[in-house]
């Protein structure tokens, strides 16, 4: 089976924590981890969006009322969650 980028992210990490310091020169990697945290945060969110949006459409709101809180067109609205 084929890694998936997110593998090969926590696999870059895991060899990071790997590193000796007494054998390898330090560097503060705080903005690194608060790259990673951001964009793990961000890939929740988009989850977090699809699940509303398609209990909205279960709901039986229309594409018009999901943009209007998107703040995008129903036509944006559906071309991005829709599969109906």
């Amino acid at each position: 089976m084929p890694k998936t980028m997110r593998t090969d992210m926590d696999d870059e990490v895991a060899a990071l924590d790997a590193l000796d310091p007494a054998t390898h020169p330090a560097r503060d990697a705080t903005h690194f981890r608060k790259i990673i945290a951001a964009r793990l945060a961000v890939e929740e969110a988009q989850q977090q969006l699809r699940r509303a949006v398609e209990g909205a459409r279960a709901a039986g709101d229309s594409w018009a009322v999901i943009a209007a809180a998107l703040e995008t067109t129903p036509r944006n609205a559906h071309q991005r969650f829709g599969r109906d």
